[in-house]
């Protein structure tokens, strides 16, 4: 239950932090914003790690080089979803994001990918992405 609360405060953070950044690029541009917006959630993820003593910097060295991406694409997120925003509106993008991010899911999941546990896929979830893609092109339509 917890998972589904964490998956949905993710989901409606997302969207609005696309709009917000998307509104605030047009006033200040793209890359600073994607700055602005990087700086800020880099200081307040460092106050929480001293606040909470989740650290452990030993460890660093045994982690996937591959991994520490992330923070790249972070920054690829949040040009791609202003870009987006700015050019579909937020529900076109907001959908075909997380359609794209559905397939992206899959596959790590399907051939058990960066560590992932291996999860096959049946015909109901196959079905899903599908009505997810069915539904996108829909909303598109302009009839």
């Amino acid at each position: 239950m917890l998972g589904i609360l964490y998956a949905i405060i993710s989901g409606v953070s997302m969207s609005l932090q696309g709009v917000f950044n998307t509104r605030l690029s047009e006033k200040i541009g793209l890359w600073l914003t994607n700055a602005i917006v990087q700086g800020i959630g880099f200081i307040i993820t460092l106050i929480i790690v001293f606040m909470i003593k989740d650290k452990n910097l030993s460890n660093l060295s045994c982690c996937r080089k591959l991994y520490f991406l992330g923070g790249a694409l972070g920054v690829i997120i949040i040009f791609t979803v202003m870009q987006g925003i700015k050019l579909l509106g937020v529900t076109h993008c907001i959908a075909i994001i997380l359609t794209a991010q559905l397939i992206a899911a899959a596959v790590i999941d399907f051939f058990g990918l960066f560590d992932s546990p291996k999860i096959n896929f049946t015909l109901n979830k196959i079905i899903g992405i599908a009505v997810m893609i069915i539904g996108i092109v829909i909303l598109k339509w302009k009839g």
